[in-house]
């Protein structure tokens, strides 16, 4: 195996049921062909779906070495869900994605390369610059992605050009390290992990994406998110 390294992938889950099996499908061939050691934690928050069920399903499949579980009782937040999940990473690199298949696996072993290339702490999705694009977001949604990343450049000059997305390749220590100095919930979240990396003086690479709106379920971006993005933004330029 010509990359000594392990790849652990942190699989936070609400009301995965019909998207999990898909995507962990999709991770293991990935991973599998281009010859990665890896695994699979899935942190499922106290699904109403049957979510935790489908899971244990995927462990007999691949094996308990390949599907870790780690369920919760109920939601905690995404934050918390990582730190739960790294307590139990075998893996030397996190790599963080969403269950909804929003995320293509096909892109792990550019992240993989690029992070090769100079060593670098993180490695992170975009999909404003290059190859990267969205699809099947309305006019809404791309408005209010778009709005929060130029809120986002002008008040926290972070020098990355996707703020918000949450696709992205850790070495485990940083991650660890980051998320103990994370005060934000939700939306905002993603983006202060990037603003706390520049404080600590990481090094951070990106890799074009293609994002796809999620193919089975509701979207959890509403109102209240929005609200809580504002405040979060507003919080962090007056305290970073």
């Amino acid at each position: 195996m010509a990359d000594k390294n392990k790849y652990t992938v942190l699989l936070p889950t609400y009301e995965e049921r019909a998207n999990l099996p898909i995507i962990v499908w999709l991770l293991v061939k990935y991973l599998t062909e281009s010859d990665y050691d890896f695994e699979i934690i899935i942190i499922d928050d106290g699904s109403p779906d049957g979510t935790l069920e489908a899971a244990k399903d995927l462990q007999r499949i691949y094996g308990e070495k390949k599907i870790v579980l780690r369920p919760r009782e109920k939601k905690l937040g995404l934050g918390t869900a990582y730190m739960h999940g790294i307590k139990h990473a075998t893996g030397n690199f996190i790599l963080i994605l969403d269950a909804d298949m929003s995320h293509h696996p096909k892109f792990i072993p550019d992240f993989i390369k690029k992070q090769a290339e100079k060593n670098y702490d993180i490695v992170t999705g975009t999909r404003y610059v290059g190859t990267g694009g969205v699809y099947g977001w309305d006019l809404k949604r791309k408005l209010i992605s778009r709005g929060a990343n130029l809120i986002t450049q002008i008040l926290l000059r972070p020098g990355v050009s996707d703020l918000t997305g949450s696709f992205r390749l850790y070495k485990k220590e940083v991650l660890e390290k980051l998320i103990t100095s994370c005060v934000s919930k939700g939306y905002t979240f993603q983006i202060e992990m990037i603003i706390r990396a520049r404080q600590n003086n990481f090094t951070i690479a990106e890799v074009p994406i293609t994002f796809v709106d999620r193919v089975y379920g509701e979207s959890k971006l509403g109102g209240n998110e929005i609200v809580g993005f504002l405040k979060g933004i507003l919080y962090l330029f007056a305290t970073t």
